[in-house]
């Protein structure tokens, strides 16, 4: 007879590992009650406003402040000559790569506000602070600014020409970085033996980051103690706190950092931006709060850039179609700074995520990076991951096009299979999961790939090009660093988990709960996350790379087996037997062998009440653990994409998007796939519409969305079928693979090669992003010359 089923196991049914349980966050959000940085107000608080150059490049001369110090409400303008002497370090790159000759790359100094010269349209040359927000943005217009201007450069083309403007005298011809990686004389030899070589011009278009919430800051400064209190959204406050901590040149413990909700992020977020460093500045000297919000149109200028690179792909196969290297020579263009990560996505990041899901035994990638009167590029919901499976996947389409074959045949002849798992690339990754030939069948199983003849058929009869592409990609995490997994048994009765890891959109609180619920059996509603307060942290990696259920999950993990080893001993002592006779099991410790036994939270509620306890015996089951780091993962999966376009306009519709991908062991399914529906549609989104265009004179002419274009609901596909076929992976304890920007690594290939197929009917054979209506409407019009 079957045992019947207690609270305990429906909740586990409901609650658990595996199970859709809706964000916890979102009634909140969906009222208007979320707290963002914009609604954090302190008493006394004054604004800032920024004085920006107008001008790409040019020559500081006088900045006239005289009039805006005599209008209403100002208090204060702060120059780079006011901030000089304070000792504030400079914005850094955290990369350290080294040249093709072993020499370190230039890494030139970037200061809160330009002096000098100013590098870009929207350089920060001064911060006005007013009584009112009002009152400090009419200031700032009335600063006077003597800028001689010089000659721009804003794309990697022009900026190394020989007789092109220098932005750095340290960095001659513009260039930061001579990047290599691979080793050429083989490469070479497998380009000579090859029996065929494609060759592809692919740029990746700049975009514009755009999240919901732009940038933000609250600043309080208490002068009794030096510290500040800084409330401004970010991807992780342990880390952020450090940063801005080390940027004003003070120990980390006088910077109290506090994020709330934030309305997106894909990467820019995470950096220190220089108006947070006149903020505390300005605190500091003022001896009260500072609050800035940015406006959107100073975000376009502002904010990181994200994407920018021109590259030729090229890959060598054999008579068999066997694939026997891929080469990658560009050129990335990170703008007038490099921001924290700046030359990570068109250097190591290709060579690491081009490889994707087949046996490609030789790599090499060659990147001139190069300084530009453009904003700096950073992190872009990916970072480099969705770029290089782009190019490969395009590259396969376009061989097997030149060569008579069919792509997925192509594909499935050059998959490493699951029987040859683990696989170590030419990368120096190392995959140990998944079954990549049964994603790229199921995929074409959902996609109903047998009945495409006749939907185009279709298409045709109604005047309309309909083309299928399928984007296969395996890209590679960031490796989960320390992050706290803190468990605290709260007096009212809810327990809190304490992390470094932060959403800015994802959801953590569910997915979290749901872990800690698995674990400890704790029920769900009574489940607080903590993950915004750098005061209550003792490590934190933060959020990117799609490394928070990894890092945080196994950091609660292993928080769970301290909490459970604290609380045998404590239940030993209430239930009069040893320790290594208590067992626990679904939230209960038990007495081996008998029917004694009490709850978790019954436990935690006797000890807030006061359980008296001998001296050897832990008197709290809290605990405060640091999980310490792991492996990357490898999360995989094939996208389908069909596309119609209207050949008398151009537009392009996406008609049908199927997408099968193994992301390990899912915590929440339903979150999941919220986050490859997010990340589909940016890609859309690049492939299609986004475009950043700067003019001759560096002027940012994609300044609004008048100019730019976001995806919007009605660019949606009608449906997203979405599908999970999970292979656990052994680099972390709950087996999961990261999944947050997957999205983008697999909708940029399927749609462009929807694209693509779409047209090759005439002709056809390479569409650069983004395909715009103008951009199809002109290869077609060419076509038909």
């Amino acid at each position: 007879m079957n045992k019947p089923a207690t609270a305990e196991d429906v909740a586990a049914l409901q609650f658990g590992i595996g199970q859709p349980v809706s964000r916890l966050e979102d009634p909140t959000l969906l009222r208007g009650e979320g707290r963002y940085t914009d609604d954090v107000s302190l008493p006394g608080q004054a604004y800032a406003a920024f004085v920006r150059s107008p001008h790409a490049h040019g020559t500081i001369g006088a900045i006239s402040t005289e009039s805006a110090r005599a209008m209403p409400g100002v208090l204060a303008i702060y120059t780079a000559a006011d901030l000089a002497p304070m000792g504030y370090g400079p914005l850094k790159c955290v990369i350290a790569f080294q040249n093709r000759d072993g020499s370190p790359m230039t890494t030139p100094l970037r200061h809160a506000l330009a002096s000098g010269k100013v590098r870009f349209v929207g350089d920060p040359v001064a911060v006005v602070i007013a009584e009112t927000a009002h009152q400090a943005r009419d200031a700032a217009e009335a600063v006077e600014l003597d800028i001689d201007p010089l000659p721009a450069v804003t794309s990697v083309g022009d900026a190394i020409r020989p007789d092109a403007p220098l932005l750095y005298d340290d960095a001659p011809g513009n260039v930061v970085l001579d990047y290599h990686f691979g080793d050429a004389e083989k490469v070479a030899e497998a380009f000579a033996r090859a029996t065929h070589v494609t060759r592809l011009e692919i740029l990746n278009n700049r975009i514009v980051v755009n999240p919901m919430e732009p940038r933000a800051a609250v600043v309080g400064y208490d002068a009794a103690t030096g510290r500040f209190t800084v409330h401004a959204p970010s991807q992780g406050v342990f880390g952020k706190r450090n940063n801005l901590a080390e940027a004003m040149g003070i120990p980390a413990d006088r910077v109290h950092l506090i994020t709330g909700n934030v309305g997106g992020s894909f990467g820019m977020k995470g950096a220190v931006f220089p108006e947070y460093v006149c903020l505390m500045h300005a605190a500091r000297l003022l001896d009260r709060p500072v609050k800035w919000t940015d406006q959107r149109s100073d975000s376009f200028m502002s904010d990181h850039h994200g994407r920018d690179m021109e590259v030729v792909a090229e890959l060598a196969l054999d008579a068999d179609g066997q694939f026997l290297a891929t080469r990658f020579t560009g050129y990335g263009n990170l703008g007038a700074y490099l921001s924290p990560v700046g030359p990570m996505m068109t250097t190591l990041n290709i060579a690491k995520n081009s490889i994707g899901m087949y046996r490609t035994p030789l790599v090499e990638v060659n990147t001139i990076c190069a300084v530009t009167n453009t904003v700096p590029i950073g992190a872009y919901r990916g970072a480099g991951r969705p770029e290089g499976n782009y190019y490969m996947e395009r590259l396969i389409d376009t061989a097997a096009a030149e060569l008579g074959l069919d792509g997925v045949e192509l594909r499935r002849r050059n998959m490493v299979a699951p029987g040859q798992l683990p696989w170590r690339t030419p990368a120096g990754t190392a995959y140990d999961s998944g079954d990549f030939p049964g994603l790229l069948g199921r995929a074409i199983e959902a996609a109903d790939w047998a009945g495409f003849a006749a939907r185009r058929a279709e298409s045709a009869a109604r005047g309309r090009l309909r083309g299928r592409g399928i984007g296969c990609y395996l890209e590679v995490t960031a490796p989960p660093t320390n992050e706290m997994g803190g468990i605290h048994f709260e007096s009212d009765g809810t327990v809190t988990i304490v992390t470094g890891t932060l959403d800015y959109g994802q959801g953590h609180w569910s997915a979290f709960a749901q872990v800690l619920h698995s674990k400890l059996r704790i029920p769900f509603d009574r489940i607080r996350l903590v993950q915004g307060d750098s005061d209550r942290l003792i490590a934190g990696g933060g959020t990117g790379g799609s490394k928070s259920i990894m890092a945080s999950g196994a950091a609660i993990l292993e928080a769970g087996d301290l909490v459970i080893e604290k609380g045998r001993q404590i239940a030993g002592h209430l239930l009069e037997a040893g320790a290594f006779d208590v067992e626990f099991e679904d939230g209960r410790f038990t007495v081996a062998g008998t029917d004694r036994g009490v709850g978790i939270m019954e436990l935690a509620g006797r000890l807030a009440a006061g359980l008296s306890l001998p001296a050897d015996i832990p008197d709290t089951l809290d605990v405060d653990h640091i999980f310490k780091q792991a492996p990357s993962a490898y999360p995989n999966g094939c996208h389908i994409a069909e596309v119609e376009i209207d050949p008398d306009t151009g537009i392009t519709a996406v008609v049908s998007y199927v997408m099968v991908n193994d992301f390990g062991t899912l915590v929440n399914p339903l979150l999941v796939e919220g986050q490859l529906h997010g990340g589909v549609m940016q890609g859309i989104g690049q492939a299609l519409m986004e475009r950043t265009v700067y003019d001759s004179d560096g002027q940012l002419t994609t300044g609004s969305f008048v100019d730019y274009q976001l995806p919007r609901a009605a660019d949606a596909p009608p449906v997203f079928t979405f599908e999970s076929r999970p292979q656990p992976t052994a680099t972390n304890p709950l087996g999961a693979k990261g999944c947050g920007e997957a999205g983008c690594a697999g909708s940029l290939p399927a749609v462009m090669n929807a694209v693509v197929d779409a047209l090759s009917g005439l002709g056809i054979r390479h569409v650069n992003m983004p395909a715009t209506p103008l951009a199809i409407w002109n290869l077609i019009a060419a076509q038909r010359v």
